[in-house]
């Protein structure tokens, strides 16, 4: 041991502070880089020297430079930055959705409300050509608000597919930077030492991909880390990477689903496996919030287009001669979508049987080889009479309002059918009445009471309520045969001759129902009263059916149930559209909870992987006054080492 001995020390010692110094300075420069990770030197002891006085110190090794890293930390805060983006994605688009239905005078509920009430004016004057100018210039707006709402509803799908596509396209370009680096790193991997700042950038573009979709991470023994979706698909596994492709849905091709591109072969990722990231966001509002919302909308456009026009066909029109009326709206048709995985070549139709039980739902039909199951998609629930064999569906039945029927072709085992019954309602309603002559204000039937009633009995309403069942050729006479309300009944035609006849009891409250039409009396018959119910022979000046269209705007005729044989009334038309507005509120307000909840959570574990990662500048700067003096203190071990080998050569040379 000598004066060598303590300069290789000294050298030693420089060299590690050095290090030590350039790694301080390296994280002080790229203390604002987004995802890197604080380094440090590690250094060991050099292996000591034996002697017979023992072990003497070689100084130092650096061994090598790691970096601050918590893989648990890290993950986590991939992970809720993915349930944050999911959140905040789905709310963006449920704040565009809210504006779609608008509040007040702007909305459709006031509008529908407008048409109903512009029958007032035809009521009092029905032979007035202005107030049924103004009936037709308001189902004008009312159709144009339903196509309008309608189109802005499938606006909306074509920016959520586009935005899809885009947002796949950016994560097969990280996903391929990610194969890149696990291509370098699995290349040094036998170097013996981190490629640190390969392994930041690697890290930074899983926790991007996480913004877009949830991924699951796995290491492998090389350095390179697989990255799966969906359960278990794998996007990046070493330096190979599987595409994913923005697919047409496999029964509405409006709709954008996501699929996994691997050997060729595009395989849906199913939707209950995507749990988090913009994706997830995006495709949860396409098939749950723009479903229900385009449901909602066209179930108001069938059952205020239906009520409308019924009515105008229960009553008789402004032409010469009067006729029933015809329809004012006309919506768009309920859909059956077969699945593209269909084996099987079934058909089947859908039509609207009773606008006051449509429900504001999809369904799908699904056949197992033997019967087919009918579930609404809403709630998910059987609907009542599920399943039906081939036999039954072939003569059609009759769901909830709705009339489905197989038209042709056979089925396979397994196949599925997706029934749209009012998702296009509303886009394609249309006003189709432009002459106010053809307004049916006139009630298809008049009463008459005679001038020897001793009663008090009035005609409160009188009108057709089943066109089927009505006789224009047939009057009706009725004659109450006591004080409580029994009475006989003669059908009569043209010619007075009595066609048949009957009996009944009249309840106070309760309406008188005969040839299709509806008698509500005011007031109390006696023993003998008569009254003659018949054909409108001048309706002009009749406002029967108008005063009927003004009653409904406060008839509840819209989503009806029949629950086990009990009829659920249905709402009027400010209930329901009301009834849409709060369904899409709750879930703008449950989708701002969550996106404010998940962006906390998020912002909690980014920071507590910054606190283990990070580079703190105050550490750093305590650190590069630390390494610099001991560098100092090595370079004077240097200078002291130089001054004894000095010493010693002057002595030797003396």
């Amino acid at each position: 041991m000598g004066a060598s001995t303590l300069m290789g020390i000294g050298t030693r010692a420089m060299a590690a502070n050095f290090a030590s110094l350039q790694t301080v300075g390296n994280n002080i420069a790229n203390a604002n880089t987004q995802g890197y990770s604080r380094q440090e030197v590690q250094l060991e002891t050099a292996k000591g020297q034996y002697t017979g006085a023992g072990f003497f110190g070689q100084g130092v090794n650096v061994a090598t430079v790691t970096r601050s890293y918590d893989r648990f930390l890290t993950t986590q805060a991939a992970n809720t930055n993915s349930l944050a983006e999911a959140d905040q994605a789905r709310l963006d688009q449920l704040t565009q959705l809210e504006n779609v239905l608008p509040l007040g005078e702007s909305g459709i509920g006031h509008a529908a409300r407008q048409v109903l009430d512009a029958f007032v004016d035809v009521a009092n004057n029905p032979q007035d050509s202005s107030a049924r100018q103004v009936v037709v210039t308001r189902a004008r707006e009312l159709a144009a608000r339903f196509q309008s709402a309608g189109e802005q509803l499938n606006t909306l799908q074509g920016g959520v597919s586009q935005d899809l596509r885009s947002d796949i396209d950016t994560v097969n370009s990280l996903a391929r930077q990610v194969a890149d680096l696990n291509r370098q790193i699995s290349a040094l991997n036998g170097a013996g030492h981190a490629p640190n700042d390969l392994l930041d950038q690697r890290d930074q573009l899983v926790s991007q991909i996480s913004g877009y979709i949830n991924v699951t991470t796995i290491e492998a023994s090389d350095g390179s880390v697989g990255l799966f979706i969906g359960g278990g698909q794998s996007l990046v596994l070493g330096s190979s990477t599987n595409a994913l492709v923005a697919a047409a849905d496999q029964f509405d091709p409006a709709k954008t689903q996501l699929a996994l591109q691997e050997g060729g072969i595009a395989r849906l990722v199913p939707n209950n496996a995507i749990a988090g990231g913009r994706i997830a966001g995006l495709i949860r509002f396409q098939n749950e919030d723009l479903t229900a919302a385009r449901n909602l909308l066209g179930q108001l456009a069938v059952a205020v287009s239906g009520a409308i026009n019924q009515q105008q066909a229960l009553g008789l029109d402004g032409g010469q001669p009067a006729r029933p009326g015809d329809p004012l709206f006309s919506v768009g048709t309920p859909r059956t979508l077969p699945s593209t995985e269909n084996a099987g070549d079934a058909t089947f139709s859908l039509t609207v049987s009773d606008f006051t039980h449509v429900q504001a739902s999809d369904y799908e039909l699904r056949f197992d080889g033997t019967n087919y199951a009918l579930t609404r998609l809403s709630d998910g629930s059987a609907v009542q009479g599920s399943p039906f064999d081939a036999a039954t569906l072939a003569a059609g039945v009759q769901v909830e309002g709705l009339t489905l029927q197989m038209t042709a072709g056979t089925a396979a085992a397994g196949d599925r059918f997706l029934l749209q019954a009012v998702g296009q309602a509303a886009p394609d309603m249309r006003s189709v009445m432009s002459d106010p002559r053809g307004i049916a204000a006139a009630a298809a039937v008049t009463s008459s009471f005679s001038v020897n009633n001793t009663g008090t009995a009035r005609m409160a309403s009188l009108g057709v309520v089943d066109a089927a069942a009505y006789d224009a050729t047939q009057s009706v006479r009725i004659t109450f045969n006591n004080d409580t309300g029994d009475y006989n009944y003669d059908m009569l035609d043209a010619s007075n001759t009595v066609v048949s006849s009957g009996t009944g009891t009249w309840t106070a409250g309760n309406p008188i129902l005969l040839n299709g039409f509806s008698l509500s009396l005011s007031g109390v018959p006696r023993n003998g009263d008569v009254i003659d119910v018949a054909p409108t022979t001048a309706p002009a000046a009749n406002n029967g059916n108008a005063n009927a269209f003004v009653a409904l705007g406060s008839s509840p005729f819209i989503g009806a149930q029949t629950v086990g044989g009990t009829l659920v009334p249905g709402r009027n038309i400010t209930d329901a559209y009301a009834s849409a507005l709060s369904d899409i509120g709750v879930r703008v307000q449950s989708a701002r909870s969550s996106a404010g909840i998940s962006a906390t959570v998020a912002q909690t574990a980014e920071a507590a992987r910054a606190n283990k990662a990070g580079v703190n500048l105050d550490e750093e700067a305590a650190r590069l006054i630390q390494f610099q003096q001991s560098y100092q203190a090595a370079a004077k071990m240097l200078q002291v080492a130089t001054s004894v080998f000095d010493t010693l050569l002057e002595m030797t040379g003396g």
